[in-house]
């Protein structure tokens, strides 16, 4: 059984040392908590491999493509950088030979990984490294390339940012964390002179880039529960900006939509959790719950639009809008393409490679797909 969130304690800093699941709490045994087969459907929707290119080795939740223009980059956990074009998929360049645990965020000028020690490395538009500096702790989210500096997350509950062109540490924010934290897909948000990023116990945190001064911080969810299992409400997948709306769902808490224009003030809440995040079209939030029932939110009120479990316990991956489609893989390699409009199945596409843990991306020309073997490909939409 694949066991999709792994945890560490902020006493062993980066040391993974529990495996946890939808299923994992439960017996193996108890068909609940079984994978949704895959049914039947009529297709409504025509989706296909535009090109696949293998990138490196292995895969894992800090390793997700980025884009920047008509530039895809990506890495894998055994020390491959590339960047790609998005139209073919063609190499432009290629480096990095240290194995990882994040990557990558790039503003197009600099790429950033970090390597198994915590060492952030930074390219720059040639993949050229220019140069590298040590991380206070080990690495486990992609860094945030923009507003001049490369931020990370570390697992001593730090968020440190290093100045884009020399390496140079500019600022450092430390949150006091719980004894268990998650290891899962998390992103940080980077929007014109800030940084955005979730913290473990269902903190939310809006960060001056420039001098790292804490504009406003939120809570998504508050820890709850009888032990150090029951209490992990981080906050998982990349946080969503829309208009003055700043949303954020957590682990084992909620979805909360915030106005930042008024304060922060607090628009809406639902009781829906996810393991791996949400998306948006700008009308609506999209995210899969614990057990992958996958939810349509109104983005202005949290209505529920719709909700299915026909992907039920298949240990889906953050979800992307693909054209009418929300795209989500799963743990055997499948793309599903549901319905935005009522979560039906559209499509389903095979394209191997295990698990897909990484988050995928919409583009202009299609969804990006990094596998579990390291392979990236685009996946083409139309109707």
């Amino acid at each position: 059984m694949r066991i999709p969130v792994r945890l560490f304690r902020a006493a062993v800093v980066g040391l993974a040392i529990a495996g946890l699941s939808g299923c994992g709490l439960f017996s193996q045994t108890d068909a609940r908590f079984d994978p949704a087969p895959l049914t039947d459907y009529t297709p409504t929707l025509s989706v296909a491999v535009r090109w696949s290119v293998s990138i490196g080795s292995g895969g894992d939740y800090g390793f997700a493509p980025q884009v920047v223009g008509d530039t895809v980059y990506a890495a894998t956990p055994s020390g491959s950088v590339a960047a790609l074009d998005l139209s073919n998929g063609a190499i432009r360049w290629r480096a990095g030979k240290e194995a990882l645990t994040a990557g990558v965020g790039s503003d197009g000028r600099t790429t950033a990984v970090v390597t198994q020690d915590g060492m952030v490395v930074a390219y720059d538009a040639a993949g050229k490294e220019v140069w590298r500096t040590q991380a206070a702790s080990a690495v486990n989210v992609p860094p945030a390339v923009g507003n001049g500096i490369v931020a990370v997350r570390t697992t001593d509950y730090r968020v440190q940012a290093f100045d884009e062109s020399s390496g140079k540490l500019r600022w450092d924010i430390q949150r006091p964390g719980p004894a268990l934290a998650l290891r899962t897909s998390m992103r940080m948000a980077v929007v014109p002179n800030l940084l955005i990023a979730g913290m473990p116990g269902g903190r939310l945190l809006v960060i001056d880039a420039a001098s790292g001064a804490v504009r406003w911080e939120g809570t998504i969810a508050a820890n709850r529960g009888a032990s150090d299992l029951e209490r992990i409400s981080d906050i998982v997948g990349e946080p969503i900006t829309a208009g003055s709306l700043l949303c954020g769902v957590s682990y084992q808490g909620r979805t909360t939509c915030f106005d930042v224009a008024q304060g922060g003030r607090p628009v809406w809440s639902q009781d829906i959790s996810s393991a791996t995040g949400m998306t948006t079209d700008g009308q609506r939030l999209y995210l899969p719950g614990l057990r992958d029932t996958v939810h349509a939110l109104d983005l202005q009120n949290g209505h529920e639009a719709w909700k299915t479990s026909a992907l039920l316990n298949r240990h889906l991956s953050a979800p992307a809008v693909a054209g009418r489609a929300l795209a989500l893989g799963d743990f055997q390699g499948y793309v599903h393409f549901l319905s935005r409009t009522d979560g039906s199945l559209m499509a389903r596409l095979q394209v191997g490679g295990g698990p897909i843990t990484s988050a995928l991306l919409a583009t202009p020309r299609g969804v990006l797909v990094q596998t579990g073997n390291g392979n990236l490909m685009l996946v083409g939409v139309s109707d």
